[in-house]
């Protein structure tokens, strides 16, 4: 099969799932792992890898919405599952994606086994994207993306699932400024879109067509 090369200005839904859906992110301290993963690893003057800069650096916690001068990639929003995550990702450097999350899951998988005295992989597959080409297939995935705690019944508020880019979205309008590819800038219209929860059942099945194929 063809690489696909993930060029500069695309926008995906990126998404994997553990091995026998196995809880790898359901406890804070491995969420923040994968987040401070995610963060480190987008750099383009990258010289050290993560267990050793968090030696000297214990304390980081990076936001992902900010963007960083380095950055490779731009988080449009992202959401932990304890089984699985999902990222949506703007490509700012050419070719850099496939590498990028090789990284961040090799990253994880050594922490996860040595913290758990275990070997072997611990993903499911290789990561699985789709491109987004739309504005109404962006907003839809984004949708999706921050409603996964709740309609898996984690939880019964999005903005109460810890490890989401929704709590910061609706926050302030600070973040929906700054992603200025989603086509609604106000914290409150986009947090009264997410929760509209008639209008997303209705199109639930045309969403997940747009978001998973």
């Amino acid at each position: 099969m063809r690489k696909y090369l993930f060029l500069e200005g695309e926008i995906f839904h990126v998404f994997n799932k553990s091995i026998s859906n196995f809880g790898i992110l359901n406890k804070p301290e491995n969420c923040l792992r994968f987040i401070q993963a995610l963060g480190h690893y987008n750099n383009l003057s990258l010289r050290i890898n993560l267990g050793n800069f968090l030696k000297k650096n214990r304390d980081y916690s990076p936001d992902l919405l900010l963007d960083k001068d380095v950055a490779n990639i731009k988080f449009i929003s992202y959401c932990l599952m304890p089984d699985h995550y999902h990222l949506i990702v703007k490509i700012i450097k050419d070719k850099f994606l496939s590498k990028y999350i090789s990284d961040v899951e090799n990253s994880f998988t050594r922490f996860f086994n040595l913290k758990f005295n275990r070997k072997g992989p611990l993903w499911q597959s290789r990561f699985k994207t789709v491109k987004i080409t739309s504005n109404e297939q962006l907003l839809h995935t984004t949708r999706y993306v921050h409603l996964n705690p709740t309609t898996s019944q984690l939880i019964d508020k999005p903005e109460n699932w810890e490890f989401s880019s929704y709590r910061n979205i609706i926050t302030t309008d600070m973040y929906l400024k700054k992603i200025t590819e989603i086509s609604i800038h106000n914290k409150n219209k986009y947090r009264k879109f997410v929760e509209d929860n008639k209008d997303y059942k209705q199109k639930l099945k045309k969403i997940k067509k747009l978001i998973l194929e």
